[in-house]
């Protein structure tokens, strides 16, 4: 299958991947196509279990994968408009309601320390959504609080005094870091910007996914091609982030680059490798099965990075 095949593969699926599809490999923006996503499809499908009090979920982070949270995190993954006035009304309760004393969002009753990895996720969406600048500012204290001296960053820094930074803490954080800086804010950029040298660093100090310590595989996980990722690393979900950061390419990318050209089937497709068990609103992919999502992003990073 050719490349021209192979977009016309992409472009039989979901108007959310003919949306990215336009953008990312044939460099058109598509307004239309993006509207669309609130009213058909998997856009359509998510939005229609949003409860009335405009949770998704039982609460803000249960269950886990049906939650307000990370139903969010997946709208704002598919390209949903930023300006959904149903979404941008849920975000700005949680703002109100979900923040506890240091600062971060922190929906448990029973820990007091809020949790950064969730932090940077949550910044990633609330900033896609246009989220008023002045609600974000403690949240960007709250992360910022939290750097680590290797450079990154560990959820379990504040609550169980982690010592090294965590590969799925640092790339979350990156992620909502990147979407605070396109969208135009402004408070504390300065301090962002440092903190995202060294929490780049950090990701490429470990070559995407080997121990500084032993030189071998931190985790065999972090090869597998799953979507959605969840708060979970692999190596496509961070060459994506430095493709999308436009980071050019650094020899120590090389090692992910070349799993990912290995992974890759004869007809130019990849599969759906692993899901993160639990609770979902519906499965958009069948693992083991061709991936329209997995493919379009190896594609424009290899794309980014050729």
């Amino acid at each position: 299958m050719d490349d021209n095949n192979i977009i016309n593969w992409l472009l039989e699926g979901d108007v959310s991947i003919q949306c990215q599809v336009y953008r990312d490999l044939l460099s058109e923006d598509r307004e239309d196509l993006r509207d669309r996503i609130a009213t058909e499809g998997w856009g359509k499908k998510f939005l229609s279990f949003q409860n009335e009090d405009g949770h998704w979920g039982r609460k803000f982070y249960q269950p886990k994968w049906t939650s307000t949270h990370y139903t969010l995190l997946d709208l704002k993954n598919l390209g949903i408009s930023p300006a959904n006035p149903r979404i941008r009304k849920t975000i700005l309760m949680l703002l109100d309601e979900e923040k506890c004393e240091d600062g971060g969002i922190n929906p448990s009753h029973e820990i007091k320390e809020s949790d950064v990895c969730l932090n940077g996720m949550f910044l990633n969406y609330a900033a896609y959504f246009k989220s008023d600048e002045s609600k974000l500012k403690s949240i960007i204290d709250f992360i910022l609080s939290q750097k680590m001296e290797d450079g990154g960053f560990n959820c379990r820094f504040n609550r169980s005094g982690a010592k090294h930074s965590s590969l799925h803490s640092t790339l979350s954080v990156l992620e909502g870091i990147l979407e605070y800086s396109i969208n135009g804010y402004r408070y504390r950029l300065p301090d962002l910007k440092k903190v995202e040298n060294t929490s780049r660093e950090f990701i490429l100090s470990h070559r995407l996914y080997f121990s500084h310590r032993t030189n071998e595989i931190i985790s065999e996980s972090f090869l597998k091609l799953s979507y959605p990722s969840r708060w979970k690393y692999d190596i496509l979900r961070a060459l994506d982030y430095f493709r999308s950061a436009e980071i050019p390419f650094d020899e120590r990318m090389k090692p992910a680059v070349d799993v990912l050209l290995k992974k890759r089937r004869e007809n130019q497709y990849w599969l759906l490798q692993a899901n993160h068990p639990g609770q979902t609103h519906f499965e958009m992919e069948e693992v083991g099965k061709p991936s329209r999502w997995n493919t379009l992003r190896a594609m424009r990073v290899l794309r980014h990075f050729s």
